[in-house]
């Protein structure tokens, strides 16, 4: 368990015990605190004292644990996980929630219907193909993608599946009224990697769109061929675990490469292994610096993925 926190916070040994000290005394002085409080109040009926100590508690804690990671040493570690919490707090609070038939998992729907031609939840289902988009941080692909199929009347951006409550993608799907499945990795990768929620929205094609997780074995056997990522690299150079982002561009400039690329192809059960479904090149020039071929790559990721995106469902439409 010890172990699993130090990868989760990323922190060693010694922070993760303070951490957890932390953790131990400020929820002490926040009881001690609570009971207080209590105390002022001439209280006699326990139905109602212990919903206000509850109430106490809850208003107090964060102020009390970021009073003892002061003395700890651990107070940005405090205020960046408040602050995380706070988000996620604030995704949830504009969306309604929907508990999926299947499992115990949630389903977070927009109370707003999406405005790229969704599908009704009852009724009879369409030719479109409904398609979600995976995606962990700002979402500039995610956006593209929206931004492309908005007047199909054949392709339907249907869901945006999200690893992180305080996402920049959060906000677009907010904007689009499209509806988000914030997703957790403990489920995702030890259970059935939500494969139900996904079929309880009709999902019918995945496109991960900086998506940093691995996709577990029981999704992509749920949707044979049917996902596919972009990889800012000419695979199969520079693909694997570890090499996203800043990583790929940083490990080919500094290997002194004279051009670099996009990579989109199928997923399957292996990092960047899926068979190639279209590559495109860029020239680097001396003196470019990883920053500059990450803006070069992003232009090819605009230009190429959503028109690739729309071929490989349109040969999955003619094969329905």
């Amino acid at each position: 368990m010890f172990e699993r926190l130090q990868q989760k916070w990323k922190v060693n040994g010694w922070r993760l015990l303070l951490i957890l000290v932390t953790f131990a005394v400020g929820g002490s002085l926040c009881g001690y605190l609570g009971r207080q409080l209590l105390g002022l109040f001439d209280i006699e009926s326990a139905a109602i004292r212990i919903p206000l100590y509850i109430i106490l508690v809850t208003i107090l804690w964060p102020f009390c644990v970021i009073l003892i990671s002061i003395p700890t040493g651990q107070f940005n570690f405090f205020r960046s996980y408040l602050r995380k919490m706070g988000s996620k707090l604030k995704v949830q609070s504009r969306e309604s929630r929907v508990q999926s038939q299947n499992t115990g998992h949630t389903l977070i729907q927009k109370t707003h219907q999406p405005s790229t031609g969704s599908v009704p939840a009852t009724g009879h289902r369409t030719t479109a193909v409904r398609i979600a988009i995976f995606a962990s941080g700002a979402g500039s692909n995610a956006q593209k993608i929206i931004d492309h199929f908005r007047d199909s009347q054949s392709i339907n951006i249907a869901l945006i599946v999200c690893n992180k409550p305080g996402a920049g993608v959060l906000g677009i799907a907010e904007r689009e009224h499209i509806p988000v499945l914030l997703i957790e990795k403990e489920p995702f990768f030890r259970g059935n990697g939500y494969v139900d929620e996904l079929k309880a929205a009709r999902i019918d094609f995945i496109v991960l769109a900086g998506f940093l997780w691995k996709v577990p074995a029981t999704l992509t056997a749920a949707y044979p061929n049917k996902i596919v990522n972009i990889h800012p690299a000419l695979l199969p150079r520079y693909g694997g675990k570890g090499m996203y982002g800043m990583h790929v561009h940083e490990a080919i400039i500094a290997a002194g490469e004279t051009e670099s690329g996009i990579t989109i192809h199928y997923v399957d059960n292996v990092y960047d292994n899926g068979a190639v479904i279209f590559q495109a090149t860029c020239a680097i020039e001396p003196g470019d610096t990883p920053a500059r071929l990450a803006q070069k790559v992003h232009l090819l990721e605009h230009t190429h993925y959503p028109r690739v995106i729309q071929e490989v469902v349109a040969h999955l439409q003619k094969q329905r």
